[in-house]
């Protein structure tokens, strides 16, 4: 079974990929994803992440959707899954999700965490995007909610768990306008959709708990049956969205 090996310090030749996405060697992949080359290779091992592709000199190769992969796992470390609960996870997603479906997760599984605006100057936003921005992207990703502009114009407020998918959405052919549109709709009805599922949780769930508990430790024990409920909350909200936009796009553009 081939095995990956460290990358030479000359730059090794890279295995062609069909659609023209960039390659990673490990240490470029931790480096981007902000992790240890250590823990990357312990996710492959864990069968987290897909094995590399070995290239010329027996060095392994990563993709974009690895990049993805690893920042969705990374995600849901931070929301207390444990290595076991995140594999499951996993399972249970389609295995031909893109990078860009894998980033959609992540943003969403983000969104129930503590907020993470970090101030973030225009050389590091480059750096962390992988590429050059310029002012009409800045714009762009402001418009989405990656980031919010301030008086300094080199100097941003970024929310770093949405940086990999704006990045992705920079390219997409989307008139600023529709953007904004676009975001004030999501964000009202994801609005609603919170409130009724707190609603919920909070009728059939916390109130027959909280009257019928005994043990001192039931807010704990609610708290912690929240924190697990979340991934699976998610990925049902994920799922039913995506079916429902295929329906409403394949019926609106049907043929007469």
């Amino acid at each position: 079974m081939a095995t990956e090996t460290e990358a030479q310090p000359e730059q090794p030749d890279r295995p062609e990929q069909r659609d023209g996405a960039p390659t990673f060697t490990v240490d470029e992949l931790a480096a981007r994803a902000g992790v240890t080359v250590r823990t990357v290779r312990f996710y492959g091992t864990k069968g987290l992440l897909p094995p590399p592709v070995i290239g010329p000199r027996r060095v392994g190769h990563y993709g974009p959707g690895h990049l993805s992969r690893l920042a969705l796992i990374e995600e849901l470390q931070r929301q207390g899954m444990t290595l076991a609960a995140i594999e499951r996870y996993l399972h249970q997603l389609p295995p031909d999700l893109s990078e860009r479906d894998l980033a959609v997760h992540r943003a969403l599984v983000a969104a129930w965490a503590p907020e993470s605006a970090e101030e973030i100057t225009r050389r590091e936003l480059e750096r962390r995007a992988g590429r050059a921005l310029a002012d009409e992207d800045v714009d762009r990703l402001a418009a989405m909610g990656v980031l919010d502009k301030g008086a300094d114009p080199d100097v941003f407020r970024l929310d770093a768990s949405l940086l990999r998918l704006g990045v992705e959405l920079l390219d997409v052919p989307i008139a600023h306008e529709t953007i904004l549109a676009s975001r004030t709709v999501l964000l009202e009805h994801a609005r609603l959709a919170a409130q009724e599922l707190s609603r919920l949780f909070r009728e059939e769930v916390w109130n027959p708990y909280r009257e019928s508990a005994e043990d001192p430790d039931h807010l704990a024990a609610m708290k912690s049956l929240s924190a697990h409920m979340q991934p699976m909350v998610i990925q049902a909200l994920v799922t039913a969205f995506q079916r429902s936009l295929s329906e409403e796009l394949r019926t609106a553009f049907r043929s007469p």
